[in-house]
């Protein structure tokens, strides 16, 4: 795609990560996929694992932050976009500052456990300073199938 712009780039790995977020759900977890991209290069995929794994760290965005930097042999991922279906929790936002991630992009806004929400600006953020986010992209196929999994759940 030589000729592809931020926008259709920023689908382009959101559908990505909504895939990852379907085999979450087929799996019985919360769906929420996450992919993180460096230099135009998936370097990671994951999503949620918190039932299999039994641990409530185990989100999407912990999962794809721990095999990008396995992946780039540092703890830091400054050349790096996370593609993330859900809007970050405070725990995973502060991981993605701490790794000095420069670009977030996620589909559907968490009102209840959301960073935004949970952290509302109060001169900071957990995220670096310097981050990057751009939120609604494929903001409907993802709240969907949030909606879908917890209506299937009642």
């Amino acid at each position: 795609m030589l000729y592809e712009n931020e926008d259709q780039r920023d689908e382009r790995f959101m559908r990505q990560a909504l895939q990852e977020a379907e085999l979450a759900a087929e799996q019985g977890e919360v769906p929420v996929g996450a992919v993180i991209v460096c230099k135009g290069t998936v370097i990671a995929r994951a999503h949620n694992l918190t039932e299999r794994l039994k641990d409530v760290t185990a989100h999407a965005e912990m999962q794809a932050i721990t095999a990008a930097a396995e992946y780039l042999g540092g703890k830091y991922l400054t050349d790096c976009t996370l593609y993330v279906t859900v809007e970050p929790c405070p725990m995973c936002a502060g991981a993605l500052g701490w790794a000095q991630v420069p670009r977030i992009v996620y589909g559907a806004s968490d009102t209840k456990r959301g960073y935004t929400t949970l952290l509302p600006e109060r001169g900071g953020s957990p995220l670096h300073p310097k981050t990057i986010v751009r939120a609604g992209v494929l903001e409907d196929e993802c709240r969907s199938l949030m909606r879908n999994f917890f209506k299937s759940r009642r």
